[in-house]
């Protein structure tokens, strides 16, 4: 539920203060989250930790 309703302030922001360019920056620090955390337990975590 806080997820939810944090994503709504989000675009409520958004949507509010015309601040559109924040939106891909927004996007792709999520997927990047995403993409760490699901790559933890995984075998691809060595190349993943030497790319950053």
């Amino acid at each position: 539920m806080a997820i939810i309703s944090m994503m709504k302030l989000i675009w409520g922001f958004l949507r509010a203060r015309k601040k559109w360019w924040l939106s891909p920056i927004i996007v792709m620090l999520l997927i990047i989250g995403l993409f760490i955390v699901f790559a933890q337990g995984s075998v691809l975590a060595p190349f993943i930790y030497a790319i950053f």
